[in-house]
Parts: C-alpha cells; sequence; structure tokens
C-alpha cells in the first residue's frame, strides 16, 4: 500500500535569543544580540525585535552595532542552549515514528502512514503546542509531502506560525514564491537563474529541462525537481556524524604557546564532552590554524579509535607543538575529531583505561547536569574560555 509522504519540519525561532529571553523575561520585546560582544565577533542569533533594524546571523558584531545600537548584546550559553535541544528532541522522538535533527534548532520528522490513526495536521499542531507549553520557546512548522516544501513552509510561517501545505496543491503553492526560497539555492546559483529571466518558483517550473542542465549542470536537475514540489527521499533516523569541532577567535592575535594550549585544553574538553555524550568514538584530530593575516592551514593526525580526553589532548598538544612555530601570531585555533563511529571497536582492558572511562563518564554527568564549565582541567583555565 503506498502512502502519500507527509514531513514535518520544525524550525525553534531565534533559538539562541530566544532561550536568553526566557532566561530573562526582562529582555521580552527589547533588541537582543547573541555575539557579537567581541571586536571581531558574529552574530549567531537575534531577535526579532534586532532583525527589524537589518541584523542577521553571521554578521560582524562591529555591522550589527551600527545598524542597532540600542541592542543588548550577550556572549551566550552553549550549555543552556543544548540543555534545551536535548528536552525538545526527546519530546519530539518519543511522539513520532522518524526524527532526524539538522541542527541544535531544526528538526524533521516523517509522520507518514499515521494518517491511518492520526490526521497528520492536528497531531503536528499538538505536538507543537505541547513543546510551546513545556518550554515556552517559540517554535515555527511546516507539513508538507516533501522536506523542502515543508521547509519553505516553516519559514513562510515565521515567527511562532504553522502552515500546512495539503498534497497536491504544492507545484500551485511555490510559484509566486521568488527563486531564492529554494532551499539550497545560493547567491551565485539565484544570480544565475535571474540572468535567465528565472525570477520566481513557477519561472523555474516552466523552464525547460535540459537548458537548467546545460547551464547549470546537475543543480539544474535538483533546483528544478524541488520547484515542482514533487515528493522526495523520506526522513531517516540519524546516521552518525562525520565530524565534530569547536574553535576560538582571539580578541588579540596570540602566538605564545602556553596561552595556544590553555586555550586547546578547553577546546578539547568540549569535543570530548560532546563526542562521549553522542556516543561517539573518534580516529582522527584535527588542528585548524587561521593567523593574522586570515589565511589558515589544518593539520591532522590519525589515532587509534577513542573518546577519551587525554589522548585526543595528548595528540593535539603534538600537532600544536610541531606544526606552530610562534612566527605568524593565530587569529583562530580550532579542534575537529573526525572519522566517527558509534561502536567502540576492540576496548583497551588496562585498568587505567577503564578509570579514564569512569573518570570521564562521572565528569560528564556533572557537566550535563551544572552546565559544560562546571568542570575545568587546570591546564586550561587560563584560556578564559
Amino acid at each position: 500500500m503506498t502512502h502519500t509522504p507527509y514531513i514535518l519540519h520544525m524550525d525553534l525561532d531565534a533559538f539562541f535569543a530566544s532561550v536568553e529571553v526566557l532566561k530573562n523575561p526582562a529582555l521580552r520585546g527589547k533588541p537582543v544580540i547573541v555575539g557579537g560582544t567581541g571586536r571581531r565577533g558574529v552574530v549567531t542569533s537575534c531577535s526579532y525585535e534586532a532583525r527589524v533594524y537589518g541584523v542577521h546571523s553571521a554578521m560582524p558584531g562591529h555591522q550589527a552595532r551600527k545598524l542597532c545600537p540600542q541592542a543588548i548584546f550577550l556572549k551566550g550559553d552553549g550549555a543552556a542552549y543544548g540543555h534545551f535541544s536535548r528536552l525538545i528532541q526527546h519530546k519530539v522522538r518519543a511522539a513520532v515514528p522518524f526524527f532526524r535533527a539538522a541542527s541544535i534548532d531544526e528538526f524533521y520528522c516523517d509522520l507518514t502512514g499515521m494518517e491511518r490513526f492520526h490526521d497528520p495536521w492536528p497531531f503536528a499542531q499538538k505536538l507543537r503546542r505541547e513543546i510551546i507549553a513545556e518550554t515556552g520557546l517559540p517554535i515555527s512548522m511546516g507539513l508538507a509531502s516533501s522536506k523542502t516544501v515543508a521547509k519553505i513552509a516553516t519559514g513562510m510561517a515565521k515567527p511562532n506560525g504553522e502552515l500546512w501545505v495539503p498534497p497536491g496543491t504544492e507545484a500551485r503553492w511555490l510559484a509566486p514564491l521568488p527563486v531564492g526560497e529554494i532551499p539550497g539555492a545560493g547567491k551565485r546559483t539565484i544570480a544565475a537563474l535571474v540572468h535567465m529571466g528565472i525570477h520566481t518558483i513557477g519561472d523555474l517550473q516552466q523552464h525547460p529541462l535540459p537548458v537548467l542542465e546545460k547551464r547549470l549542470g546537475k543543480m539544474g536537475y535538483v533546483l528544478w525537481h524541488k520547484a515542482q514540489g514533487y515528493p522526495g527521499s523520506l526522513v531517516t533516523t540519524e546516521r552518525v556524524r562525520k565530524s565534530l569541532g569547536h574553535e576560538r577567535t582571539f580578541m588579540e592575535d596570540i602566538a605564545d604557546k602556553k596561552r595556544l594550549t590553555a586555550v586547546l585544553t578547553r577546546l578539547v574538553e568540549k569535543c570530548g564532552h560532546e563526542l562521549r555524550t553522542q556516543g561517539l568514538w573518534c580516529s582522527c584530530v584535527t588542528l585548524k590554524f587561521r593567523y593574522a593575516d586570515f589565511t589558515y592551514q589544518t593539520h591532522q593526525q590519525h589515532i587509534a579509535l577513542t573518546r577519551s580526553d587525554e589522548v585526543i589532548l595528548q595528540t593535539a598538544k603534538s600537532l600544536l607543538a610541531h606544526r606552530f612555530s610562534g612566527r605568524k601570531p593565530l587569529r583562530l585555533l580550532g579542534v575537529r575529531l573526525s572519522d566517527l563511529q558509534d561502536t567502540p571497536g576492540q576496548q583497551s582492558l588496562f585498568e587505567d583505561a577503564m578509570h579514564q572511562e569512569q573518570l570521564h563518564r562521572a565528569m560528564d554527568a556533572i557537566k550535563l547536569k551544572y552546565g559544560e564549565k562546571s568542570l575545568k582541567r587546570a591546564s586550561g583555565l587560563e584560556s578564559g574560555y
């Protein structure tokens, strides 16, 4: 039996800023900007009151200040954001057959087949109301027969709204929208489409596919297919992430290896904690150096499968010692763990390895309860991070 696909897309509105307002209700109704606090910082999230002035994510902090000088700038609270994301994901996972987190604040759910027991739209509305009631956070959602249309619908429903595109109406609903609304259409691609006389999704729907493929290659086919509103791939359960990492941009360029080692220690701690809480192991450590002139280098080393902070930190320190000369100061230092697996492979049976694993579990439990910054290595205290 063939079922009509029902794909639900959910997006937490201005997530980081919304959590800050939840923590401090006095911020409600005010332009709040998370990030961009330092001379070189960038905006990571902003309230809709700040967006009115043209502020948006990834904007340099100094530019945001010019556009909205009355804004309240906050450094951010990663532990709180992670807590609320996990809380919502747990709620949604328990309610739907298939779930995938696209990011910390964006989720896809596959409700296909549930229509035998529940009308998908009232079910989705009820789930959204429950999330808002339990967390106090605004969340927008779209329901459609494809991930593309559902995501566009969510964008049209913002802020804190909901929109359903019934099966069979997708192409007609999409037609009047600007072609830039299609997910995956970058600035250069949009410019190329406009140059071809394609301004709306309806224009794209009517454009000959062979011409698009000749001009844009595979992307031409992908965009044309999305424009039709055809059902695409269904939502699958999460696959193992390919990598995870953290990086730090400095207020002042740093060449001192002792200070860099302190920052490196904190970055490894954050990566290791994230690795273990997601039940993953890594076998490759990569350091990223960005210099004062904005050039950058990456250096990596493969290791035996591990999730031990000690092993990862030893490898990272070795890379720093042998790959950073100190002649050119760093603007940014980053750590990335890759070649991730959700199975540990052969475990070490030595007593010290078992002791480390138990220690990490205890430390992670404390961090999950009291926040990621509640425990730090002494060697990382000088990082100021």
